[in-house]
């Protein structure tokens, strides 16, 4: 755990949060920016330090959406992005559960970095946990997961990223989306995943960010970074860009080369019309199996995803390029 700074932990709604946004975001999409100077490049990320947060989310048990742990885990998300910026809400609503009788409650975490720019970039994770282990056999495949690699490792970078943006400015906007019941859906049930990111992109209003990035399964050991088959397809410009960074700071995690297509988080953002990128390496000897804990993690690969994440904010800040 991270000390506290003192900075109030902000627990507004997502509405709120983004209602200063809006109005700046429609605006950008027409306009081009001027440059008001070059930003100094960003600081290098720390990868022990987004491991210690892969591990303090695991640590909660998991994170089925409505659960103790998963309302635990979404209590230090808020709590180490108010020590970053005082942007920070909760996006709560019910849905019907699928697969039983009551209602399922999900909560999105939202936060968001110099909310006076019209040019905005979305990055998001997962926060929650699989219910099942599909992929094991006997007693275990009705266990939860740990969800190391399968939901904290996206969620530690983004702490790690958020970490950077309290001190350093890449001239653009940064949203931070925290999404929950991303991995609710049974197999083959593709209606039932994807839960929170399909209803933040319901309800989000005029806000349009100018590009997306989403990071799932970037914490393995070995990391191997594709460019996803959705993302290569539906935005070329922007996948390739993010590509391009990431080979340029010899990052041999990225790999372009087209990899599988995944239903995933960054769909929503797609049929909105707006420029997406998966950063996933689906190919994961545990995936959806108990045995998904830290010790199949790296501090390095964490690290090597904030890197570029960092940089392509930067290089994106420089120019009036859109994705």
């Amino acid at each position: 755990m991270m000390q506290s700074s003192g900075r109030r932990v902000a627990t507004r709604g997502v509405a709120a949060v983004l209602a200063g946004l809006t109005g700046l975001a429609v605006v950008a999409l027409g306009l081009g920016c001027a440059r008001g100077g070059s930003a100094p490049p960003p600081p290098d990320p720390d990868g022990a330090r987004a491991f210690a947060h892969l591990e303090a989310q695991v640590a909660f048990g998991p994170r089925v959406p409505g659960s103790a742990a998963a309302s635990r885990c979404r209590r230090y998300l808020v709590e180490q992005l108010s020590r970053h910026t005082d942007h920070v809400g909760v996006q709560s609503f019910r849905i019907q559960d699928p697969y039983g009788p009551d209602s399922l409650q999900l909560e999105n975490v939202v936060a968001n970095f110099f909310s006076d720019r019209p040019r905005r970039v979305l990055l998001l994770a997962h926060y929650d946990s699989r219910p099942r282990a599909d992929r094991d056999s006997g007693a275990a495949r009705d266990q939860p997961l740990p969800g190391a690699n399968d939901g904290a490792s996206g969620a530690a970078v983004l702490l790690e990223v958020a970490e950077i943006l309290g001190s350093w400015d890449p001239r653009l906007g940064v949203d931070l989306l925290f999404v929950d019941g991303e991995d609710y859906g049974k197999e083959g049930d593709t209606e039932h995943y994807l839960l929170g990111s399909r209803h933040f992109a319901a309800t989000m209003g005029a806000y349009r960010p100018e590009a997306v990035v989403l990071l799932d399964m970037v914490g393995e050991r070995g990391l191997r970074i594709p460019m996803e088959g959705y993302s290569l397809r539906e935005s070329p410009g922007w996948t390739r860009f993010v590509f391009a960074v990431a080979e340029s700071l010899g990052e041999r995690a990225f790999v372009a080369q087209p990899g599988p297509a995944v239903v995933d988080d960054h769909i929503p953002f797609l049929q909105h019309g707006i420029p997406a990128l998966d950063l996933i390496d689906i190919d994961d000897p545990v995936w959806h199996t108990l045995r998904d804990t830290p010790d199949h993690c790296a501090p390095e690969s964490l690290k090597s995803v904030a890197r570029v994440l960092v940089h392509a904010l930067w290089q994106l800040g420089q120019t009036d390029r859109r994705p």
